[in-house]
Protein backbone atom coordinates (compact mmCIF):
# COMPACT_ATOMS: atom_id res chain seq x y z
CA UNK A 1 0.00 0.00 0.00
CA UNK A 2 1.26 3.45 -0.94
CA UNK A 3 -0.73 5.65 1.41
CA UNK A 4 1.35 8.76 0.76
CA UNK A 5 -0.69 9.66 -2.34
CA UNK A 6 -4.07 9.85 -0.57
CA UNK A 7 -5.95 13.15 -1.04
CA UNK A 8 -9.48 12.24 0.10
CA UNK A 9 -10.51 10.14 3.12
CA UNK A 10 -14.14 9.24 3.83
CA UNK A 11 -15.39 7.32 6.84
CA UNK A 12 -18.77 5.99 7.77
CA UNK A 13 -19.72 7.10 11.28
CA UNK A 14 -21.70 4.47 13.22
CA UNK A 15 -19.93 1.13 13.48
CA UNK A 16 -16.85 2.64 11.86
CA UNK A 17 -15.54 5.96 13.17
CA UNK A 18 -17.52 5.75 16.42
CA UNK A 19 -17.21 2.82 18.80
CA UNK A 20 -20.14 0.72 20.02
CA UNK A 21 -20.94 3.37 22.65
CA UNK A 22 -21.10 6.01 19.88
CA UNK A 23 -17.87 7.58 21.15
CA UNK A 24 -15.13 9.16 19.06
CA UNK A 25 -11.50 8.23 19.69
CA UNK A 26 -9.61 11.00 21.49
CA UNK A 27 -6.91 10.57 18.84
CA UNK A 28 -9.21 11.55 15.99
CA UNK A 29 -9.16 15.36 16.17
CA UNK A 30 -5.35 15.69 16.38
CA UNK A 31 -5.13 13.33 13.38
CA UNK A 32 -7.80 15.31 11.54
CA UNK A 33 -5.92 18.59 11.95
CA UNK A 34 -2.71 16.85 10.91
CA UNK A 35 -4.43 15.64 7.72
CA UNK A 36 -5.82 19.09 6.99
CA UNK A 37 -2.37 20.64 7.45
CA UNK A 38 -1.17 18.38 4.64
CA UNK A 39 -4.07 19.40 2.39
CA UNK A 40 -6.08 16.18 2.71
CA UNK A 41 -9.86 16.32 2.52
CA UNK A 42 -11.90 14.36 5.06
CA UNK A 43 -15.54 13.39 4.72
CA UNK A 44 -18.02 11.99 7.21
CA UNK A 45 -20.22 9.64 5.16
CA UNK A 46 -23.30 8.63 7.11
CA UNK A 47 -26.95 7.74 7.01
CA UNK A 48 -27.39 10.34 9.75
CA UNK A 49 -29.14 13.63 9.22
CA UNK A 50 -26.95 16.58 8.22
CA UNK A 51 -27.95 18.60 11.29
CA UNK A 52 -27.06 15.68 13.52
CA UNK A 53 -23.60 15.38 11.96
CA UNK A 54 -23.16 19.15 12.09
CA UNK A 55 -23.83 19.23 15.83
CA UNK A 56 -21.83 16.08 16.56
CA UNK A 57 -18.76 17.47 14.76
CA UNK A 58 -19.31 21.16 15.43
CA UNK A 59 -15.65 21.91 16.13
CA UNK A 60 -14.64 20.99 12.55
CA UNK A 61 -17.81 21.98 10.66
CA UNK A 62 -15.92 24.39 8.40
CA UNK A 63 -13.24 21.88 7.43
CA UNK A 64 -15.01 18.54 7.04
CA UNK A 65 -17.19 17.40 4.14
CA UNK A 66 -20.58 16.13 5.25
CA UNK A 67 -22.08 13.26 3.24
CA UNK A 68 -25.45 12.89 4.96
CA UNK A 69 -28.56 10.74 4.46
CA UNK A 70 -26.54 7.98 2.75
CA UNK A 71 -25.24 10.27 0.02
CA UNK A 72 -28.45 12.17 -0.72
CA UNK A 73 -27.04 15.41 0.71
CA UNK A 74 -23.45 16.66 0.53
CA UNK A 75 -22.30 19.91 2.15
CA UNK A 76 -18.85 21.50 2.44
CA UNK A 77 -18.20 24.84 4.15
CA UNK A 78 -21.91 25.59 4.05
CA UNK A 79 -22.16 24.96 0.29
CA UNK A 80 -24.58 22.34 -0.99
CA UNK A 81 -22.54 20.17 -3.34
CA UNK A 82 -25.26 17.59 -3.96
CA UNK A 83 -28.99 17.39 -3.26
CA UNK A 84 -30.47 14.12 -4.56
CA UNK A 85 -34.14 14.36 -3.62
CA UNK A 86 -36.91 11.96 -4.62
CA UNK A 87 -40.02 12.92 -6.57
CA UNK A 88 -42.86 13.63 -4.14
CA UNK A 89 -45.25 11.12 -5.70
CA UNK A 90 -42.67 8.33 -5.32
CA UNK A 91 -42.09 9.32 -1.70
CA UNK A 92 -45.77 9.19 -0.86
CA UNK A 93 -46.22 5.89 -2.67
CA UNK A 94 -43.47 4.21 -0.63
CA UNK A 95 -44.63 5.81 2.60
CA UNK A 96 -48.11 4.41 2.05
CA UNK A 97 -46.63 0.91 1.87
CA UNK A 98 -44.42 1.46 4.92
CA UNK A 99 -47.30 2.71 7.05
CA UNK A 100 -49.08 -0.62 6.55
CA UNK A 101 -46.24 -2.70 8.02
CA UNK A 102 -46.79 -3.70 11.68
CA UNK A 103 -44.03 -2.62 14.02
CA UNK A 104 -42.27 -0.52 11.38
CA UNK A 105 -41.84 3.19 12.10
CA UNK A 106 -41.20 5.48 9.10
CA UNK A 107 -39.13 8.67 9.20
CA UNK A 108 -39.60 11.07 6.31
CA UNK A 109 -36.20 12.71 5.89
CA UNK A 110 -36.47 16.17 4.43
CA UNK A 111 -33.64 18.55 3.67
CA UNK A 112 -34.95 20.99 6.29
CA UNK A 113 -35.97 18.49 8.98
CA UNK A 114 -37.24 14.96 9.57
CA UNK A 115 -40.92 14.10 10.06
CA UNK A 116 -42.43 11.35 12.19
CA UNK A 117 -45.94 10.49 13.38
CA UNK A 118 -45.29 7.88 16.08
CA UNK A 119 -44.43 8.47 19.74
CA UNK A 120 -43.27 4.97 20.67
CA UNK A 121 -40.52 5.52 23.31
CA UNK A 122 -38.05 3.06 21.76
CA UNK A 123 -38.60 4.62 18.35
CA UNK A 124 -38.15 8.17 19.67
CA UNK A 125 -34.91 7.12 21.37
CA UNK A 126 -33.58 5.91 18.03
CA UNK A 127 -34.83 8.97 16.18
CA UNK A 128 -33.04 11.30 18.58
CA UNK A 129 -29.79 9.39 18.17
CA UNK A 130 -29.58 10.23 14.45
CA UNK A 131 -31.91 13.19 13.83
CA UNK A 132 -31.44 16.52 15.62
CA UNK A 133 -34.16 18.40 13.75
CA UNK A 134 -37.49 16.58 13.61
CA UNK A 135 -41.17 17.33 14.04
CA UNK A 136 -44.14 15.15 14.89
CA UNK A 137 -46.97 15.37 12.37
CA UNK A 138 -50.43 13.87 12.25
CA UNK A 139 -49.98 12.25 8.84
CA UNK A 140 -46.72 11.81 6.95
CA UNK A 141 -48.65 11.56 3.70
CA UNK A 142 -49.71 15.19 4.03
CA UNK A 143 -46.25 16.70 4.60
CA UNK A 144 -45.31 19.34 2.00
CA UNK A 145 -42.86 22.20 1.57
CA UNK A 146 -39.59 20.28 1.75
CA UNK A 147 -37.25 18.28 -0.46
CA UNK A 148 -37.37 14.62 0.57
CA UNK A 149 -33.98 12.94 0.61
CA UNK A 150 -34.84 9.60 2.14
CA UNK A 151 -37.41 7.44 3.91
CA UNK A 152 -35.86 5.66 6.87
CA UNK A 153 -37.71 2.71 8.36
CA UNK A 154 -37.02 1.78 11.97
CA UNK A 155 -37.84 -1.92 12.08
CA UNK A 156 -37.38 -3.59 15.44
CA UNK A 157 -38.11 -6.99 13.87
CA UNK A 158 -34.92 -6.59 11.81
CA UNK A 159 -34.58 -4.69 8.54
CA UNK A 160 -32.86 -7.48 6.60
CA UNK A 161 -35.34 -10.14 7.72
CA UNK A 162 -38.53 -8.08 7.68
CA UNK A 163 -39.10 -4.72 5.98
CA UNK A 164 -36.52 -5.27 3.22
CA UNK A 165 -38.72 -8.04 1.83
CA UNK A 166 -41.52 -5.54 1.21
CA UNK A 167 -39.34 -3.16 -0.83
CA UNK A 168 -36.63 -5.23 -2.50
CA UNK A 169 -38.67 -5.49 -5.71
CA UNK A 170 -38.19 -1.71 -6.09
CA UNK A 171 -34.39 -1.96 -6.34
CA UNK A 172 -34.39 -1.24 -10.08
CA UNK A 173 -36.15 2.08 -9.46
CA UNK A 174 -34.85 3.19 -6.05
CA UNK A 175 -32.00 2.72 -3.61
CA UNK A 176 -33.20 0.18 -1.06
CA UNK A 177 -30.46 -0.03 1.55
CA UNK A 178 -30.17 -2.05 4.75
CA UNK A 179 -28.13 0.48 6.70
CA UNK A 180 -28.22 -1.16 10.11
CA UNK A 181 -29.76 -4.09 11.94
CA UNK A 182 -33.04 -2.18 12.47
CA UNK A 183 -32.76 0.36 9.63
CA UNK A 184 -33.94 0.24 6.03
CA UNK A 185 -33.41 3.33 3.86
CA UNK A 186 -35.30 4.20 0.69
CA UNK A 187 -33.89 6.95 -1.51
CA UNK A 188 -33.35 8.14 -5.08
CA UNK A 189 -31.78 5.57 -7.40
CA UNK A 190 -28.69 7.77 -7.79
CA UNK A 191 -28.36 8.47 -4.06
CA UNK A 192 -25.63 6.48 -2.36
CA UNK A 193 -22.34 7.18 -0.65
CA UNK A 194 -20.37 5.96 -3.66
CA UNK A 195 -22.05 8.46 -5.96
CA UNK A 196 -21.32 11.20 -3.42
CA UNK A 197 -17.65 10.18 -3.40
CA UNK A 198 -17.55 10.33 -7.21
CA UNK A 199 -19.04 13.85 -7.12
CA UNK A 200 -16.28 14.88 -4.71
CA UNK A 201 -13.60 13.19 -6.79
CA UNK A 202 -14.75 15.10 -9.85
CA UNK A 203 -15.09 18.43 -8.02
CA UNK A 204 -11.62 18.27 -6.47
CA UNK A 205 -9.85 16.38 -9.32
CA UNK A 206 -9.12 13.35 -7.17
CA UNK A 207 -8.81 9.80 -8.53
CA UNK A 208 -9.94 6.53 -6.92
CA UNK A 209 -6.23 5.76 -6.39
CA UNK A 210 -6.04 8.90 -4.24
CA UNK A 211 -9.13 7.98 -2.21
CA UNK A 212 -9.39 6.06 1.05
CA UNK A 213 -12.73 4.95 2.55
CA UNK A 214 -13.88 3.03 5.62
CA UNK A 215 -17.21 1.25 6.08
CA UNK A 216 -19.01 -1.50 7.95
CA UNK A 217 -22.52 -1.95 6.59
CA UNK A 218 -24.44 -2.46 3.35
CA UNK A 219 -25.09 1.25 2.79
CA UNK A 220 -21.30 1.61 2.46
CA UNK A 221 -20.99 -0.79 -0.49
CA UNK A 222 -20.88 1.76 -3.34
CA UNK A 223 -18.44 3.90 -1.36
CA UNK A 224 -16.19 0.88 -0.90
CA UNK A 225 -16.31 0.35 -4.67
CA UNK A 226 -15.42 3.99 -5.42
CA UNK A 227 -11.95 3.93 -3.81
CA UNK A 228 -8.78 1.95 -4.39
CA UNK A 229 -7.97 2.12 -0.68
CA UNK A 230 -11.21 0.63 0.63
CA UNK A 231 -11.21 -0.67 4.20
CA UNK A 232 -13.80 -2.94 5.80
CA UNK A 233 -13.95 -2.82 9.57
CA UNK A 234 -13.33 -6.06 11.43
CA UNK A 235 -16.95 -5.78 12.64
CA UNK A 236 -18.28 -5.22 9.10
CA UNK A 237 -21.05 -7.10 7.31
CA UNK A 238 -19.66 -10.04 5.33
CA UNK A 239 -20.61 -8.42 1.99
CA UNK A 240 -18.54 -5.34 2.86
CA UNK A 241 -15.57 -7.49 3.84
CA UNK A 242 -15.77 -9.27 0.50
CA UNK A 243 -16.01 -6.00 -1.45
CA UNK A 244 -13.21 -4.10 0.31
CA UNK A 245 -9.57 -4.41 -0.70
CA UNK A 246 -8.22 -4.03 2.82
CA UNK A 247 -9.29 -4.60 6.41
CA UNK A 248 -9.09 -2.42 9.52
CA UNK A 249 -9.43 -3.28 13.17
CA UNK A 250 -12.91 -3.05 14.65
CA UNK A 251 -14.58 0.22 15.56
CA UNK A 252 -14.01 -0.68 19.22
CA UNK A 253 -10.27 -0.98 18.55
CA UNK A 254 -9.95 2.42 16.82
CA UNK A 255 -9.57 0.75 13.43
CA UNK A 256 -9.94 3.97 11.42
CA UNK A 257 -7.47 5.86 13.60
CA UNK A 258 -4.87 3.09 13.33
CA UNK A 259 -4.92 3.24 9.52
CA UNK A 260 -4.90 7.04 9.48
CA UNK A 261 -1.85 7.03 11.73
CA UNK A 262 -0.13 4.71 9.26
CA UNK A 263 -1.11 7.02 6.40
CA UNK A 264 0.24 10.14 8.12
CA UNK A 265 3.46 8.34 9.00
CA UNK A 266 3.94 7.56 5.31
CA UNK A 267 3.33 11.20 4.36
CA UNK A 268 5.59 12.71 7.03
Amino acid sequence: MNLSEIKLVAADVDGTLLNSNHELSNKFYPLFYQMRSKGLLFSLASGRQYFNLLNRFKTIEGEVIFIAENGSYVVYKGEEILVQAMANEIVMEQLAVAKQLPGVFPILCGKNRAYIEDMDPDFIRNVEMYYDKYVIVENLLKVTGDEFLKIALCDFAGAEENSYNHFKQKQDELQIKISGSIWLDISHKLANKGQAIKVLQQKFSITPDETMVFGDYLNDLEMIQAATYSFAMENAHIDIKQAARFSAKSNDDDGVVVVLEQMMASIN
